[in-house]
């Protein structure tokens, strides 16, 4: 499936004349993009094999349909048929069209009930971070706890610092999340104002930060990179320009972006995490 997704964007990425490194491939959309972005996390490889799924399925119900309307339009028009059947009733299609569509129902029910076991879950975390939504920029917070102790405000840059940066318009930030690779990462999202939205499309994630309420989502991944996302609640004016940008790195590299980052952002106390009540 993630084949024939890179593939799909390839021969678009040829065919529009976009250079190849122009197309990421991972963390962000791409030019004349028709898919989803490629997933780095089990939740999300697991949810866009169910949208695939689903579509399909959508897909030939609409075309079964469809030709049954063409049978009838040709079949048992007026011209076809000047005396027009008395039957009222047929017990046995009756059964079938009540029963197949609940059966299908009950099909896709059993993996999105498994689906969302696997995000509402939360597995044990190997490090907890907080992601504080404003009007209209983001605030994140490592706790003392864990190492941290620290937090800072990520601002998008403009579009002038965004080239400087080889970083793409209106996704790139000053300050990016940073977290290690194969580590269980539980995000706790909340609003200072408003209610906003911190979702990353390759992580699987979207979650609502409410003010006053604290709200949790987590995430896995080995693939080192940069993963875009943006906040996906209509929050005010400047609502689409408060994006999110996360950097995975090395376990190593991210123990000594801690240090330098204890360094930087000491001014700022950071009480330890408390989780949110099951």
């Amino acid at each position: 499936m993630i084949r024939w997704r890179n593939g799909a964007a390839a021969l678009a990425a040829l065919m529009t004349g976009v250079a190849g490194e122009a197309y990421a491939g991972t963390g962000q959309p791409s030019a004349w993009q028709m898919n989803f972005q490629t997933p780095v996390t089990d939740v999300a490889e697991f949810l866009y094999t169910m949208h695939d799924g689903v579509n399909i399925v959508i897909a030939l119900i609409t075309l079964f349909v469809l030709a049954l309307l063409v049978i009838v339009i040709f079949r048992f028009n007026e011209k076809a048929n000047p005396v027009p059947s008395k039957t009222t009733h047929h017990t046995g299609l009756e059964i079938a069209w009540t029963l197949i569509p609940a059966l299908i129902l009950v099909g896709i029910s059993i993996p999105s009930f498994r689906l969302l076991k696997m995000q509402v879950e939360l597995p044990k975390a190997d490090i907890t971070v907080k992601a504080v939504g404003h009007q209209w920029y983001w605030s994140y917070e490592y706790p003392q706890d864990q190492g941290g102790g620290f937090g800072y405000d990520s601002y998008m840059l403009s579009p002038e610092d965004a080239k400087k940066a080889n970083q793409p318009n209106l996704l790139a930030v000053d300050n990016e999340l940073v977290l290690p690779a194969g580590k269980t990462i539980v995000v706790q999202v909340v609003g200072q104002d408003v209610i906003h939205n911190f979702a990353v499309s390759s992580f699987g994630i979207r979650m609502d930060a409410v003010p006053g309420r604290l709200n949790q989502t987590w995430f896995k991944t080995d693939v080192e990179g940069i993963y875009y996302g943006q906040c996906s609640r209509l929050c005010g004016a400047n609502h689409a320009f408060m994006p999110i940008a996360v950097r995975i790195v090395s376990p190593e590299k991210y123990e000594a972006w801690l240090v330098d980052a204890k360094k930087k952002y000491a001014a700022i106390d950071v009480k330890p995490v408390q989780v949110a009540a099951e």
